[in-house]
C-alpha cells in the first residue's frame, strides 16, 4: 500500500484547489493507494467533491492574524505531528507562499516532498519569501512546473535541479448536443481580483458588444479586494447593469459554459488557467491576454481562439467583435478547442503526477 499525502491550505473555490481535488480523487481510486489530505490554512473549507476514501486532516485551532506568529508556530507543529502520524511515502504540496511553510515545517523529516507553485512563474513574492525560496526549494525532492516557460524560469533561478513539466488536469465540460441552450453570451470565470481585469472587460463590453449580447462574470470575492462591490459600481456607473451579470461563485458552472458562445479572459498573471481549458472542452472559442505563461500553452492563436498582447484592448475588442459577428468562425474554433484539450484529461495528467512523485519519472 502506498501512502500519498497531499498538502494544501484549503479546498475552497479556485483553480489550484480544483486541481488538488482532481488529483486526490483520481489517486483514491487506485486499490494500492491510501490518500491523505492535509488542510492547514486560515480557511479549511472544502468546495469541491472529495472521495470518501480520502482521510482529511485539519488543525483543531483557528489561524488568527492577531497572533500570527503563534498561529504559524502552531501550524508548523501541526504539520510535523501529522506527517509523523501518517508516515507517507511521498508528499505533494501546492501554493507559492505555502510551499515555503511546508518545507520549513518538515525539515529533517526523511520523506520526499514535491512542490508546485500555481502562479505566474516570474512573480515576485517579496524579499522575505523570495529569499526563503532560494534556500528551501532546492531541498525539495522535485518541482512540478505547469508550463515549459515556468521550468525555464525556475532553472534560471536555481530553485531545483529536478523539475518536470506537468500541465493541469482539465475538467471536461460536456459541450456536445447543447446547441439549443446557446445564448448570445460572452462568459468569463475567475476570482474577482484586480489581476483578472474584469473592469477592462466590462469597459470593452460597453463600447463593443451589440445590444443583443450580454456579459457574464462568474466568480466570487477573494484576497480582501471587495471585487463584487467594485464591479457592480462600475456596471451601474456605465449604465449597463441590465446586460452584465455577476452571479458570484457558482456550483453549476457547466451550465454557464454550455449556454455561452465565447469565452473571454483578461488575466495578466497566470500559472496555468484551468478555466480556459474548461471552456475549450465545452467547445468554446477563447480570446485571452497572452500573459507570461499559461494561455499560449492552451490556445493556438487564430486556430482555437485569439491571443492578444497584454493590455492591447483595442485589438482585443476587434477580435471579440469578429467572434461575435461570425458564427462559422466560432464553431470552427470551438471544434478545434475541444480536440486540443483531450490530452489534458484527468486520467492522463494525474498519471504523470503519480509517476513523478512516487517513481521520479514521467511515464
Amino acid at each position: 500500500m502506498k501512502n500519498i499525502c497531499l498538502v494544501i491550505q484549503s479546498l475552497q473555490s479556485g483553480g489550484m484547489e480544483r486541481v488538488m481535488s482532481e488529483l486526490a480523487n483520481y489517486f483514491a481510486q487506485k486499490e494500492e493507494v491510501q490518500v491523505h489530505l492535509v488542510l492547514y490554512g486560515k480557511n479549511r473549507d472544502i468546495f469541491f467533491p472529495v472521495d470518501e476514501r480520502i482521510t482529511i486532516y485539519r488543525p483543531k485551532f483557528d489561524f488568527s492574524d492577531h497572533v500570527r506568529f503563534v498561529s504559524t508556530i502552531k501550524t508548523v507543529w501541526f504539520l510535523r505531528k501529522t506527517m509523523h502520524r501518517i508516515k507517507p511515502d511521498t508528499i505533494l504540496s501546492f501554493g507559492e507562499y505555502w510551499n515555503n511553510l511546508v518545507l520549513l515545517s518538515l525539515m529533517g523529516i526523511q520523506i520526499p516532498i514535491y512542490i508546485s507553485d500555481r502562479c505566474q512563474p516570474n512573480k515576485s513574492l517579496g524579499v522575505f519569501h523570495n529569499t526563503l525560496r532560494k534556500w528551501l526549494y532546492p531541498r525539495a525532492a522535485g518541482i512540478i512546473a505547469q508550463t515549459s516557460k515556468a521550468k525555464e524560469i525556475y532553472e534560471s533561478q536555481g530553485l531545483n535541479s529536478h523539475i518536470r513539466v506537468i500541465a493541469n488536469p482539465i475538467y471536461q465540460v460536456n459541450g456536445n448536443g447543447v446547441a439549443h441552450l446557446k445564448e448570445n453570451m460572452v462568459l468569463t470565470v475567475g476570482r474577482l481580483i484586480e489581476t483578472k481585469h474584469h473592469d477592462r472587460l466590462i469597459k470593452i463590453f460597453k463600447d463593443t458588444f451589440p445590444p443583443e449580447w450580454k456579459l457574464v462574470i462568474a466568480g466570487g470575492d477573494a484576497l480582501n479586494q471587495t471585487g463584487m462591490r467594485r464591479l457592480k459600481s462600475l456596471v451601474e456607473e456605465l449604465g449597463i447593469d441590465g446586460r452584465v451579470e455577476l452571479p458570484g461563485t457558482v456550483t453549476d458552472i457547466d451550465s454557464y459554459y454550455q449556454r455561452s458562445k465565447i469565452f473571454a479572459f483578461m488575466s495578466s498573471s497566470e500559472g496555468f488557467p484551468n478555466v480556459i481549458g474548461e471552456a475549450m472542452s465545452a467547445g468554446l472559442p477563447v480570446i485571452s491576454y497572452d500573459c507570461v505563461a499559461g494561455p499560449s500553452d492552451l490556445i493556438d492563436d487564430e486556430e482555437t481562439g485569439f491571443l492578444i498582447s497584454t493590455y492591447q484592448d483595442e485589438e482585443y475588442a476587434e477580435k471579440l467583435t469578429q467572434l461575435m459577428n461570425d458564427e462559422d468562425l466560432r464553431k470552427r474554433m470551438g471544434k478545434k478547442s475541444r480536440d486540443k484539450v483531450e490530452v489534458f484529461k484527468v486520467e492522463y495528467v494525474a498519471e504523470d503526477f503519480y509517476a513523478f512523485i512516487l517513481n521520479n519519472q514521467i511515464k
